[in-house]
């Protein structure tokens, strides 16, 4: 399976909120070679990005699992904590869950990520 890459960013929220008002106003629209996925600080990134969650996207691609029950009992992820981790991925565009009979298929938009980071990702005002 091919793996999908993503650009990423880093930049602070103040940044960030900014950008996001400036390009709903009109004022801005963002280039195709831009970040799609942005994180707050390289810690948010490393958080979101870490070994378990690459795995976790890997047993995601490979297994297809049908449910979040299923990807549980395939992990040995208690339920709960893996339903944070795969919303939490969801609000990044990593991934999305979707609406299956009475449960949720998570399904993964990128598995290869390339991080766009230098001094103008920083707010030092």
């Amino acid at each position: 399976m091919e793996k999908r890459a993503v650009k990423c960013g880093i930049m602070s929220y103040p940044l960030f909120k900014d950008r996001t008002i400036r390009i709903a106003k009109g004022e801005y629209e963002p280039k195709a070679d831009e970040p799609k996925i942005w994180f707050e600080s390289l810690n948010a990134a490393a958080q979101i990005l870490n070994e378990d969650n690459m795995r976790l996207l890997k047993i995601i691609e490979e297994s297809r699992p049908e449910s979040i029950t299923a990807l549980a009992n395939m992990t040995g992820r208690k339920k709960g904590n893996l339903s944070r981790t795969l919303n939490k991925m969801q609000g990044y565009g990593i991934l999305t869950l979707e609406k299956q009979n009475r449960g949720k298929k998570p399904v993964v938009r990128y598995s290869r990520f390339m991080i766009d980071y230098g001094t103008d990702s920083l707010d030092l005002s």
